[in-house]
Order: C-alpha cells, then structure tokens, then sequence
C-alpha cells in the first residue's frame, strides 16, 4: 500500500515547508523507495500563471506544461521524482472542479458544501498521486495551521489519515522558535500554540521540525515534546545552516529523521546512501577555491525567490567548478535611467531572464549591446534571448526601430512576434507555449559544443517568438541560431561565435538544473566568468574581442 506524508507549518510563512518536503523526498530515495511530491496551495487563483512574481516569486514550469509554485523546483532539485500536472493543486483548481461537477449533475441533486464534496476532491487530487509503482506520496499544506483559506485542506487530510489507517498516514509539522535577542532565549510557546491549534482540528502531529537560529537545548526539546505530546526524539532542529541549503537533508539525516519515518510507516530501512550529495556539500562547504560575479540584470530583482531557479542553477554551475557564485542584481530600470556603463562597469558576466511587459526592456537592451561590445559573457533566457535578438537588429544590422511586437505594435521591425498558434489565444492563464519540447542543437556551434549531443528536450513559457522572415538577414550579419525546433520553424538559441561567450535561448534551462547535475549551458557560462577574470585557461578558439 502506497504511504502518506503531508507536511505543515506553523506561526509564520516562508519557515521552509517546500525545502524540507524536498529533504524529507531525498532521504526516502536513499533507502531505495520511489517517492512523489505534491504542493497543494490554499490561494483561489487557479494556478500561479497570472500572478505577479514579486507577490508569489518565480512561476515553475514542469515538463507536462503545468504552471506551478515554486516549491516544486525544490522538489526537483533534491530528487529525482517526475512532476506532472497533478503535483500541484490550489484552491482555486479544487472548487472550479466542484462547481464543474454541480453544473453537470454529478451531485445528484445534492447541497454542494465544503465537507463532503470539497474535502472529498481535495482527497482524490491526493490520490491522484498514487501511481502502482509509487511508495511513498509526500504532500506539503501551503500557508499556516490558522489560515481560513487552508481550513479545507487541513480538515481532508484529518479525514484521509483515518481512512486510510494511522500506519500509512504521517503528518509533519514545521514550525518555528524565535530567538529573543533581549532575553537571550529560545521561545518554545509559538511552536505549543501552532501544534495546538493543530490538533484542535483534529490532527496530531508525529514529527516536529523546528526552525531556528540558535541551537536547541535539550530542556527546549523536552518541553516541546512535553506540551505537544510527541516523543523526544521525535522533536527535530532544523538550525539556520552555514552555507548551503542543500546541507539540510544531512542534518536531518544526523537526526534520524529517516529512521522514524520509515519505521512509522512499516517500511524496512534500505542503505540509505547519500554519498553523492555528501560529496556535493561537502565542495560547497570546503572547497569551493575560486570565486566569481555574475550581474543578473532583471525586471523583478528586489525579490530573491523571483529567479528562485536561476540563482541556484548558477550556484550548481559554481560548485561544478568549485567555485562560490556572487550575484550582482540590477534593476534593468535603472540600467535605463542610469546607464550600462555606470552599473555594469566590472562585470565578468552578464545574464538577462525572462520576463513580461515593457518595463525595463530598453534597460535590458542596453545591458546586452554593453556585454556584446565589451566581449562580457553573456547569457539571455526567454525574453533575454529576443532582447538579443532586438540588439542584434537594431545595432548590427541597422534596422531603425526594431522591437517585439509584444512591446510596440507599430514597430517597422517586428524581429519578434506572436507564435502563430497564440493568434487566436484569449485568455492569459495556461495557454502559453509551456513543459518540455524538442530542440535540434546544430553541429559546429558553442551550443552543441557545450551539450554535446545534436537532440535535447528544454521546458518552455512564452507567446512570441524570433521573426523568422529576418533570418537570412541575421546569419548573414553574423548571427547562428543554433539550436531549431526539429521542423526547422522555432529558432531555440541565438548565439555569436566572435564572442568569448554569447549565448541565448528561448526556454528556461533552469528548471532543468541540479546541485549534483548542473545544466550544461549554466556550467559553460560559469566557466565563461572565470575565464574572463583569468581565474582559468580558455579552450575556446574565441578571443576576448567585441562581436559584430
């Protein structure tokens, strides 16, 4: 029988539910079993799609095409699950699904209301998990234990812990102890109250996780398990870590979280063998020799989580080459009130991300013209690729206003439009070009160089896409697109090869990235940086001369 675990918060947000599912997942692959995630979120928007990255952060694109909250990128980055649609369900999907089924008959006639039949679709999207070869299903609870939004949830996981049996049904619960710098104490009475109301609603928790920046002492341990009515060991300190998130699962793992776990659940221990993680940490806590800067120059850079996966694609990159990353973040605002010579003088690489509507665009362009002339490395993602594209025309080949037509409808110079499919597109939410398609790299360029192999499969989310009526006019100015869709029509990668390291691509490489598997277009850029600081030797046939 497939086993449950749902995971919960207490006191505040942000506590870090997404990277302890994650945690908790890569524990369980390391005693052989196979796992599912899932983020079940409290908000009414159908799905993250439409919302504004500085309210949710980065929008996370699975491989099926599903828009979905960031925390599944945590998933993914600590193990080695699949993600489909199903591993995310807000509430939103929950009742549009409710009030589908009343239109249709399917109550019978029935009062629609929250216990049975909310509760009731919120217990089959969990199930909908339970593949044949599943063990394992871990489902985190978005918000915290209190919220009114999340009532519904709470109270359909209590019902599925009794249907399903206790021995087949873990709840965790994630909270926080604060540290009172006046006093100087650990404060143990949030973590009693959040456990509490938990069990007001009628779940008991059987592990507690708890945040903290000082170190537990064993009188805070006893005392929780005490008030909370859980065994001492059954109480977990998840301590702020030194360097690197990805220390977590060990330091669970140094606790036996694992071990209580598998033992609750009846499931018999495997080797629990995490020397390739182990091996991963332990170059990001000791031997990460070299370091270098990349300046990400963005529309959302006062959020951190808004480029959530590009900031740790780079870090991955950066422990490939045992090498700490620092990010300069720049408004591509300011760029445009201020300069790129101002903001970006120093750099040794540049990367532009994605993003939507006009604002800071210019800025974005002038980051690219600065990284192209100044032979900086550079990387363009998504709408970082068609800036360069609009760079290109504009600047390279002297067409007097290009631009997208996303952007400026009466352009002279659409280098980027609307897909063609997108025409007739109405609505926003779901209906980009989204998940996992095909793209041929070309022999012969920087692109397939770094892949190393002529065929790779990359996670997209857009509407417009390179003008392919300006595509003689581009290679024959010097521009490769390297890397097409296998009919030819979607230009995947745009690069320059008399540059150290130009390289553009309409997708989102970072959703593929991991700590213990970079993406190879984020190691070579990486590496790119360091040559150009004279940390390394270039074995690049380019020299450090501008383009075009």
């Amino acid at each position: 029988m497939t086993k449950y675990i749902f995971v919960t918060g207490g006191v505040v947000s942000s506590l870090g539910k997404g990277l302890t599912a994650g945690a908790v997942g890569l524990l369980l692959e390391s005693h052989g079993l196979k796992i599912a995630l899932q983020k079940l979120d409290p908000y009414i928007n159908v799905d993250p799609g439409t919302m504004s990255p500085y309210q949710h952060g980065e929008v996370y694109v699975t491989e099926d095409g599903t828009e979905t909250d960031l925390d599944l990128g945590h998933y993914e980055r600590f193990t080695n699950a699949k993600l489909p649609r199903d591993s995310n369900y807000t509430t939103g999907q929950i009742y549009n699904e409710v009030i589908s089924k009343a239109r249709r008959g399917d109550y019978l006639g029935s009062t629609v209301q929250v216990i049975p039949h909310i509760t009731d679709e919120i217990k089959r999207c969990i199930e909908n998990m339970d593949d044949e070869d599943v063990d394992v299903v871990i489902s985190e609870l978005g918000g915290t234990v209190g919220d009114i939004e999340g009532q519904p949830f709470l109270e359909a996981i209590r019902q599925f812990g009794l249907e399903k049996g206790r021995d087949n049904v873990m709840f965790i619960h994630l909270t926080l102890l604060p540290y009172l710098n006046a006093s100087g104490e650990v404060k143990t009475k949030p973590t009693q109250h959040s456990v509490g109301k938990l069990r007001e609603i009628g779940i008991i928790p059987d592990i507690l996780i708890c945040r903290t920046e000082q170190a537990m002492e064993e009188e805070h341990r006893t005392k929780i398990a005490l008030f909370c009515n859980v065994p001492v060991e059954a109480v977990i300190e998840e301590q702020d870590v030194e360097h690197s998130i990805y220390e977590v699962p060990l330091v669970l793992r140094e606790q036996k979280l694992d071990s209580q776990i598998l033992k609750h659940l009846g499931i018999p221990e495997g080797d629990g063998d995490l020397s390739e993680w182990t091996a991963m940490v332990d170059t990001v806590c000791h031997h990460l020799s070299h370091v270098t800067e990349v300046t990400i120059v963005g529309k959302y850079i006062e959020l951190h989580d808004a480029y959530k996966s590009i900031y740790e694609a780079l870090t991955h990159a950066g422990i490939t080459h045992n090498t700490k990353v620092n990010f300069r973040k720049v408004s591509s605002e300011e760029v445009e009130k201020e300069g790129a010579e101002k903001l970006l003088e120093g750099s040794k690489a540049i990367l532009v991300p994605g993003g939507f509507g006009d604002r800071g665009i210019e800025g974005k362009i002038s980051a690219i013209r600065y990284a192209r002339e100044n032979a900086i490395p550079f990387f363009g993602i998504c709408l970082g690729m068609q800036c360069a594209c609009i760079e290109f025309g504009r600047n390279i080949l002297g067409l007097e206003g290009a631009h997208s037509s996303e952007f400026d409808k009466e352009t002279p110079h659409p280098v980027i439009d609307l897909m063609e499919e997108q025409n007739e597109v109405t609505q926003k939410g779901g209906t980009m070009r989204l998940g996992a398609y095909p793209c041929e790299v070309m022999d012969g360029t920087r692109a397939r160089k770094t892949y190393g192999q002529a065929m790779v499969h990359e996670r997209h989310r857009h509407r417009y896409e390179f003008n392919n009526s300006y595509r003689d006019q581009f290679q024959e100015a010097g521009g490769v697109f390297s890397g097409l869709s296998p009919d030819g029509n979607l230009v995947e990668i745009f690069e320059l090869p008399n540059h150290p390291w130009f390289v553009s691509c309409q997708f989102h490489p970072e959703f593929q990235s991991r700590p213990v598997s970079t993406h190879p277009l984020f190691r070579e850029f990486v590496r790119a940086s360091l040559v150009y600081a004279g940390v390394l030797e270039n074995d690049n046939s380019a020299q450090k001369q501008p383009a075009g």
